[in-house]
């Protein structure tokens, strides 16, 4: 109604423009309903036959049947360390590699949106104001003008789904961007959980090495006391002197591996290098595992990994570029228009201006293109095809790093557990050698044996307890927990 007004007023008459308008409209709704098909692969997704149940045993802790959706969801919450909620919590809002991966959500819903654009016709506005003069034989020029303003309009009509094909792509983009942030929050999780453990397993091993010590050099000053009386002889004060010094050089680089666990974790959490220390100076406890942790079957695993996740949305992403490329094989229709008014004298513009209008359909088709058209096809086939093989290799990629996860996590325990007899004993060794040592029973150098091993084992079972956290932590992760805990987060920051 508004451009019948705008016509009518500037004494245009209506009648063929109305007439091409309404053969235009026709011939579109005729073409766009006879267009709906899209050239191309529909996508089809791959059928993964994953293993009934896992080759590894289950046992120590280790239970058949579907996890509890919190154990997985918030797998961290099962250790019952409230400082390591709280760094994870932390490190969810500030880490940059989280921050990177939302805003390539962001970039990938924006190119979904240009795509989207090429559906709707499209209207520029145009003016422009030209003087011209012309020079003749005899000296005499005559000068010119010429004001002109209007409207041009075009659609082209996405007959066999190009268009179309490539919002379909766009779209499992955005999907794959949206995994790969999920993916960079198991990771983060992870990481985060792994070097707290490192902090916790460092202190620990320090106030072995430092118990150690203090008993270590009670022992030397016994024997340079009994020395100095006569009751001993110097090879057992050396003895004693290299045993406290060799445990004495071992804490500087304990402490040299804290202080790297500590700015790991600063620059997970976004913060510069040493901004934990003081938080993280007061020692802590090991976090301990879960009585049980029940375990479902591999499928559950692939339908919870973001990574599997991503290589499908991936795969749907390049079959949808198939059709792209072959839509171009095929003829494109554009319906396009003008309207608009022309002057010699700017102040006429919009009163005895001539009325110029054109409206009509073009159509363009690569007649040759020396094949690039069709090696344009391959290229995009192959390309699937590579998809295709990414994706399941990172099933089986899933699947192994579960199962390699499930034998370290049970057979870790079995080692713990055979270092703590050891410890044990040797800890009860130590008491004995010493006792005999004071007695006058046996040499030193049985107490400086039993000293050692004691301090080795102690030492080794503080490693043990690190390290079946830690597998604990790999198996939460090879699952593809943690990252549903942040969802509704995750879409907000990605908006």
């Amino acid at each position: 109604m508004k451009l019948q007004s705008f016509l009518m007023k500037k004494r245009i008459s209506t009648k063929p423009v109305l007439k091409w308008f309404g053969m235009l409209t026709i011939i579109g709704a005729v073409l766009v309903t006879a267009g709906c098909m899209s050239v191309g692969p529909d996508y089809v997704k791959p059928d993964t036959k994953a293993p009934d149940r896992w080759h590894s045993k289950l046992k120590n802790g280790l239970v058949s049947g579907s996890d509890s959706p919190q154990a997985l969801t918030a797998w961290w919450s099962e250790l019952k360390d409230p400082a390591l909620t709280g760094l994870i919590n932390r490190a969810v809002t500030s880490n940059l590699d989280v921050k990177e991966a939302r805003a390539r959500i962001r970039e990938a819903r924006a190119r979904r949106n240009i795509r989207q654009a090429g559906q709707y016709p499209s209207v520029t506005a145009e003016g422009s104001a030209i003087k011209s003069r012309t020079s003749g034989a005899n000296g005499t020029s005559t000068e010119s003008d010429l004001f002109s303003v209007g409207f041009d309009a075009g659609w082209e009509l996405d007959l066999f789904g190009g268009v179309r094909r490539s919002i379909e792509s766009a779209e499992a983009d955005i999907d794959a961007g949206q995994e790969s942030l999920h993916q960079t929050m198991v990771s983060l999780l992870a990481e985060v959980a792994l070097n707290y453990v490192e902090v916790r397993t460092f202190q620990t091993r320090i106030d072995v090495a430092r118990a150690n010590l203090r008993s270590q050099e009670e022992t030397y000053q016994i024997v340079d006391s009994k020395y100095r009386a006569g009751l001993s002889n110097e090879l057992s004060v050396q003895q004693a002197l290299y045993n406290l010094s060799s445990t004495q050089s071992q804490i500087p680089t304990l402490e040299t591996g804290l202080d790297q666990a500590k700015n790991r974790l600063a620059v997970l959490l976004g913060l510069m290098p040493g901004k934990l220390h003081k938080e993280l100076e007061s020692y802590g406890q090991i976090p301990v595992t879960p009585v049980t942790l029940a375990i479902g079957i591999p499928a559950d695993a692939l339908r919870q990994r973001p990574d599997v996740r991503r290589a499908e949305r991936l795969l749907a992403a390049q079959t949808a570029r198939i059709g792209t490329a072959k839509a171009d094989l095929y003829p494109r229709i554009r319906l396009g228009g003008s309207i608009g008014l022309e002057s010699l004298s700017a102040g006429d513009l919009f009163n005895d201006a001539t009325r110029i209008w054109h409206l009509g359909p073009s159509i363009s088709w690569p007649v040759f293109d020396a094949g690039a058209i069709r090696n344009n096809i391959t290229v995009q086939t192959e390309l699937q095809e590579q998809a295709l093989y990414q994706y399941e290799s990172a099933v089986m990629t899933a699947l192994e790093e579960v199962e390699n996860n499930l034998t370290a996590f049970v057979n870790e325990q079995i080692r713990r557990q055979s270092l703590i007899e050891a410890e044990q004993a040797a800890r009860k060794a130590v008491m004995l050698a010493e006792y005999q040592y004071k007695a006058g029973l046996v040499d030193f150098s049985i107490v400086l044996e039993a000293q050692r091993s004691a301090s080795s084992f102690q030492d080794s079972l503080a490693q043990s307890e690190g390290a079946v956290i830690i597998n604990l932590i790999r198996l939460y992760k090879s699952m593809g927990g943690g990252w549903t805990a942040f969802t509704s987060e995750n879409t907000s920051h990605s908006e």
